[in-house]
C-alpha cells in the first residue's frame, strides 16, 4: 500500500448524498477478489449510457455528458468531494478499490458510511470529514474555478485551498500513522515478523506437542 503523506490534487466535486456502494461498483464486477483493474468500470451506471460488464473495453463505449467525472476539467482529478452518508450499502471492499484504481487518493465528506469509511484507511485512501457549511463552500470554489486544487496534509491533518484557507480534520492516531507508514494491517503484522518468530520459536520449546507435524 502506497503511504499517504501530502496531497496535492485536481478536485472533482460529487453533488448526491447518499450514494451508495453500488453506485460506486456495481454487483456485476465483484467477481474478482484483485485490487486491481475496477477504475474503468467506477461510477459505471452513470458514466456510461449502455450496460457495463466484468473485462468489458470501455475505451469505445458511449459516454454520459451529464456526468461530472466526464467532463474534461475534472480529467485526472485526485480528491473527490462528496456530501452525506458516502459508501452507504454493501459493505464490498471493492467500493475503495474501485476509487484507487480511477486514480482517487482522497474523498472528502461530510460524513461516510462506517465499513465503507474503515476501508478507506486499509486501502490507502484518506476519508477526510468536514462539516456541512465547509463542504458547501468547497463545492462552490470547485465549480467556480477551473484547475481547482486542494493540499491535503495528513502530518498536520490540515486541508489547504488556493486561496490559502486551512481546515482542520480528525482521524484516529493509528489509523493516520498507517496511512503516513503505507502499512495495512497485514503489513502492520508483517512489520513484527521477528518478534512472531521470535514467539513462536519459545513456545516450541515450552509446549513442543502443539507443534506436532
Amino acid at each position: 500500500m502506497d503511504a499517504f503523506i501530502r496531497l496535492d490534487g485536481l478536485v472533482a466535486p460529487l453533488d448526491r448524498s447518499n450514494v451508495d456502494t453500488d453506485a460506486i461498483i456495481p454487483k456485476q464486477f465483484l467477481k474478482s477478489i484483485k485490487r486491481t483493474g475496477f477504475g474503468p468500470y467506477l461510477f459505471d451506471e452513470w458514466r456510461y449510457l449502455d450496460h457495463g460488464e466484468p473485462d468489458m473495453d470501455c475505451s469505445g463505449r458511449p459516454l454520459n455528458q451529464d456526468f461530472v467525472l466526464n467532463e474534461a476539467r475534472y480529467q485526472g482529478a485526485e480528491i473527490l468531494l462528496a456530501r452525506d452518508n458516502f459508501g452507504c450499502g454493501s459493505s464490498r471492499e471493492h467500493a475503495p478499490w474501485a476509487l484507487l484504481d480511477y486514480g482517487f487518493r482522497c474523498v472528502i465528506g461530510p460524513g461516510f458510511a462506517d465499513i465503507f469509511y474503515n476501508n478507506c484507511f486499509k486501502n490507502g485512501i484518506l476519508p477526510v470529514v468536514l462539516s456541512n457549511e465547509i463542504m458547501d463552500q468547497l463545492f462552490a470554489e470547485t465549480l467556480a474555478q477551473s484547475d481547482y486544487r486542494l493540499k491535503i496534509d495528513l502530518q498536520t491533518q490540515t486541508v489547504m485551498t488556493p486561496a490559502g484557507n486551512t481546515f482542520e480534520f480528525e482521524v484516529n492516531p493509528s489509523r493516520r500513522q498507517a496511512l503516513l507508514d503505507g502499512l495495512d494491517e497485514i503489513g502492520e503484522t508483517l512489520a513484527h515478523a521477528d518478534d512472531i518468530r521470535a514467539y513462536e520459536a519459545r513456545r516450541k520449546g515450552e509446549a513442543p506437542w502443539l507443534f506436532t507435524e
